[in-house]
């Protein structure tokens, strides 16, 4: 066990990454005096949806609008059901509530934290098939198993739906999220793998879709500007998306160095109690979180904050527990177990050698304990 006097300097569980690049793009636009909706925006929509590989980008407010505005633009409300995670944000199932519909909840793998395939099938038997649309959640930054989501949702003929919020750059059979579903949403909260500030944004390949997103996000307003439906304000300002375009320059060395920095502690964690996360053969993990799993969770988190070392619990309790949905089916025993086991540690690309060994040796020295 060690004392006050050997804790390292705190390693920071987060670091956003905002230079002088992303300043002189920001003085830029204010000295245009185009703040909002004009085209930085347009260009950051086009370049973010170049990068994940589809043809339309729709930047939103923030990334729970861009859940909700895909949902509208899917047309999904009033009496319809939505398949999702139990492990992720409240954002993902609250998206549904905002739009009128109802979420379900199927298990996930115990192994990835991402949607089990056959639980979500055995799922909608119990509901006679009666779903709407499937809205898979790309953990920690580890894609879904979008390939056998996709079988389902044809059986089905609903759409499917990625959550990308954490996975900015991850790939799957070596295409980047963002390109698997019907449509899919980013976030760009501070602590996301790339920032706006705060933003969010819908990327697809169906021009529907992202026509009616963009009107919506607009309250309603098509090209002719006239207000076919009723939206909200839900637009991305200028400036956030200055921002953007250089984080988005960024992305593929943040990514890079997030993934050098989980390979080393799964080194670390070879022949040790603590479960590493996995990467699956054709996955590629952006990790936005290293998230470990342990036994006695707490005495770990314990032990590393003797070392100087953040971490932080993602998600102590799981939706269909929360107060909000204490009306919905219970019963996904391995997303409440994972609540109770899984510890996220510092992951981010400005940790130094001297950081990622601090966590490295903290790591090993409780495995040996």
């Amino acid at each position: 066990m060690t004392t006050s006097q050997d804790v390292r300097p705190t390693v920071a569980i987060a670091d956003p990454d905002v230079g002088e690049r992303e300043m002189a793009s920001v003085r830029d636009v204010l000295a245009s005096g185009q703040l909002s909706a004009g085209e930085t925006v347009q260009s950051f929509e086009t370049e973010f949806a170049s990068y994940c590989g589809v043809d339309h980008g729709v930047a939103t407010s923030n990334g729970t609008t861009a859940l909700h505005t895909a949902l509208e633009a899917l047309d999904l409300g009033e009496g319809d059901t939505v398949l999702t995670t139990p492990l992720s944000f409240v954002a993902t199932a609250n998206a549904v509530r905002l739009v009128g519909a109802d979420p379900v909840f199927a298990d996930v793998n115990p192994s990835t934290y991402n949607l089990d395939p056959s639980a979500v099938e055995a799922k909608i038997r119990t509901l006679d098939g009666d779903v709407d649309a499937i809205l898979a959640v790309h953990l920690y930054g580890l894609p879904a198993p979008m390939d056998r989501l996709r079988d389902v949702a044809d059986r089905y003929d609903v759409p499917l739906i990625e959550d990308a919020a954490q996975a900015h750059g991850a790939e799957f059979d070596g295409d980047r999220v963002g390109s698997l579903g019907d449509v899919a949403c980013f976030s760009f909260y501070p602590t996301k793998n790339m920032t706006t500030g705060e933003g969010g944004m819908i990327t697809t390949d169906r021009a529907d879709v992202a026509e009616r997103a963009a009107a919506f996000i607009n309250h309603g307003r098509d090209d002719d500007g006239r207000h076919q439906r009723v939206g909200h304000n839900f637009r991305m300002t200028d400036l956030a998306a200055a921002i953007g375009r250089v984080q988005l320059q960024k992305l593929s060395g943040y990514v890079q160095a997030r993934r050098e920095n989980a390979a080393r502690y799964t080194d670390a964690l070879r022949d040790s109690p603590i479960r590493a996360p996995v990467e699956p053969n054709g996955y590629r993990h952006s990790y936005h979180q290293y998230t470990i799993r342990a036994e006695d969770r707490d005495d770990l988190q314990a032990h590393l904050s003797e070392y100087g070392v953040d971490s932080a619990v993602y998600y102590p309790t799981a939706i269909h527990e929360q107060p909000a949905y204490d009306d919905v089916d219970h019963g996904a025993p391995n997303a409440e177990q994972a609540t109770e086991d899984v510890l996220s540690i510092p992951v981010h690309p400005n940790l130094t050698d001297r950081d990622r060994t601090a966590v490295a040796t903290a790591l090993a020295e409780y495995s040996h304990d």
